[in-house]
């Protein structure tokens, strides 16, 4: 199993998009894909159509047993989607409680990824949405993956906020002693604005050896596809954003980006 974490610590970024669209492809090309919502405010659920904040089982079951994972858990919490190779592990608002509740547990930072080794041989990529704070989960995130993504949409704000997710992860690797690659993804790129222009622009300044050389554009069917819970490459093979993401998949399998598997 390949494990891609997608984080930002600024919400708004196309983070939610790109964890669907990069699972829908990965499914049409024969993967077996699941899905992790590790973010309490529950996009991914959402997005699927279950609701967060009124969900009887959820990731938050995976911290409630002392740092362990029952062997029965993770297979109890995979849910049904569109495609029937992509399943996914909901959210629960009560993720949020988490801090408060368990951080301080030994060995609390290493749940998801004892929960994905029960799980290992049953799928081919596992995708992780993170919350948008540094914590126990997001920590879970980083330790359970090979690859971190980070979406940032090309407006100066949002590559403000991206200063804050690279800090936060060169502190969480040099505390682990050890490297994650990590891609950074322009994201809502509308190439008819000057703002748009110059964010991308600045981005391939500050960020020349991570950053991802195309763009995800601004494009109007992933909302329709949210709108319906549907994978975008499914609904529109042909948008612009299914073609974008296309080209991303293929940049993230190449083994310069750290993934030395190539889907066939």
């Amino acid at each position: 199993m390949r494990v891609w974490s997608i984080a930002n610590q600024k919400g708004g970024v196309g983070k939610t998009s790109s964890v669907v669209s990069l699972a829908g492809l990965l499914a049409q090309a024969g993967k077996k894909v699941l899905l992790l919502d590790l973010d309490p405010q529950g996009s991914l659920t959402s997005y699927f159509r279950m609701d967060p904040d009124n969900i009887q089982h959820s990731l938050y079951d995976l911290f409630m047993h002392k740092g362990q994972v029952p062997d029965h858990l993770p297979g109890m919490l995979l849910q049904e989607t569109p495609h029937e190779s992509v399943k996914f592990m909901p959210s629960s608002t009560a993720l949020a409680t988490l801090e408060r509740s368990v951080a301080s547990q030994e060995g609390m930072g290493l749940v998801i990824s004892r929960a994905l080794a029960k799980l290992w041989d049953d799928f081919d990529y596992a995708i992780i949405d993170t919350p948008p704070q540094l914590g126990v989960l997001l920590i879970n995130a980083l330790a359970a993956c090979q690859q971190i993504i980070l979406p940032v949409q090309t407006e100066f704000m949002a590559i403000k906020g991206l200063e804050r997710m690279v800090n936060t992860l060169s502190m969480v690797m040099r505390s682990r002693k050890q490297q994650l690659p990590y891609l950074i993804v322009p994201t809502m790129y509308d190439r008819r604005t000057s703002a748009s222009q110059q964010a991308l622009n600045m981005l391939r300044k500050q960020y020349p050896d991570h950053l991802w050389q195309a763009a995800i554009p601004v494009d109007t069917r992933l909302r329709d596809a949210s709108v319906l819970g549907q994978f975008i490459s499914l609904m529109d093979p042909e948008a612009r954003s299914t073609q974008a993401y296309q080209h991303l998949l293929k940049d993230l399998l190449k083994p310069k980006i750290g993934v030395a598997e190539a889907v066939s």
